[in-house]
């Protein structure tokens, strides 16, 4: 009788080279992330951006202290960002910690926004992969329908590529329909080199993003390193015509540093991206800064930050 059962695939680690990253040019970066910053930006364009950044935020509370009535807050939030302005859109995700991800499900339960879970022993990665696995599956089944896994950042550095492609690829096989955001920790892969690396191993493996920071190290997010990794989306974009979103996240605070990164966006890849769908910041306070600053293009003065929510 022939076997009916289906024949495992191969892993693709064992035929596949991450020796083909182009090398990073850091002083080129560093210049191209200067003339981008020295952009002018008119006011009709400014409310634009700004309103654009807004509805990209993944509003996150990963803390010790994080209680049941502090998520529901922050969901509260996110589906009205100021109670004064209604017509303002709605941040793109909720992001917490697995434990509270019944929680928010229910909090944002007939709206659109997404709901993220952080997963794989964040932020520092260092458990076994049965554990990531479990942890992956857990969230998902809990309601979570984006995961942001980190990587680890130890294999990674030893030269052990296979071994972190092969378990991004195994969490995002445990993701299910569930997208996955892969965090390479840039702060401490060193080089840019190794971010671009990185970004090509995670892209390969089955990342939906790639996320730059878990914004539990500093360096956090930064223009060149986002370069950096806008480049291996837009290269790999080039080869396959699949978009992979991008996210930065930790240190963006304010709605200048945030129109840049647009910016640096549009330059590189594209309006194509400058959507939710494709492009998040991992923020919280960025929020309120945002709407600081849409106060002041209407009103002409700032409003004091006691004015907004600090949820």
């Amino acid at each position: 009788m022939m076997n009916t059962q289906p024949i495992p695939l191969p892993l693709l680690s064992m035929n596949y080279s991450f020796a083909d990253s182009p090398v990073i040019d850091q002083v080129g970066v560093e210049e191209r992330v200067a003339r981008l910053q020295s952009r002018s930006i008119k006011k009709t364009a400014k409310i634009a951006g700004l309103k654009l950044a807004l509805s990209m935020i993944d509003l996150t509370t990963l803390t010790g202290q994080d209680t049941p009535g502090k998520v529901r807050q922050l969901c509260a939030k996110a589906k009205c960002v100021h109670a004064e302005d209604p017509d303002l859109p709605q941040v793109a995700a909720i992001c917490v910690f697995p434990s509270m991800v019944r929680v928010a499900k229910k909090e944002l339960e007939g709206t659109k926004i997404h709901l993220a879970s952080v997963a794989t022993s964040f932020p520092n990665g260092q458990s076994n992969r049965k554990l990531k696995i479990a942890e992956t599956r857990f969230v998902v089944a809990e309601g979570a329908d984006e995961v942001d896994m980190v990587i680890s950042r130890g294999k990674f550095l030893q030269g052990e590529l296979a071994y972190v492609y092969d378990e991004i690829a195994a969490v995002k096989e445990a993701c299910g329909t569930a997208h996955l955001k892969v965090i390479l920790e840039t702060g401490e892969l060193a080089t840019l080199d190794n971010v671009r690396r990185a970004s090509d191993l995670a892209i390969k493996a089955g990342a939906d993003f790639i996320k730059t920071s878990t914004g539990k190290i500093k360096p956090a997010a930064t223009l060149p390193v986002t370069l950096v990794m806008m480049e291996a989306i837009r290269d790999y974009y080039y080869e396959t015509g699949k978009r992979i979103g991008m996210k930065p996240a930790g240190g963006i605070s304010n709605s200048k540093l945030a129109l840049q990164y647009l910016v640096l966006v549009k330059e590189v890849v594209g309006g194509g991206w400058l959507h939710k769908d494709y492009f998040r910041f991992g923020a919280s306070s960025l929020a309120n800064d945002i709407l600081m600053q849409l106060n002041k293009q209407s009103s002409g003065y700032y409003q004091s930050p006691d004015y907004f929510s600090k949820d």
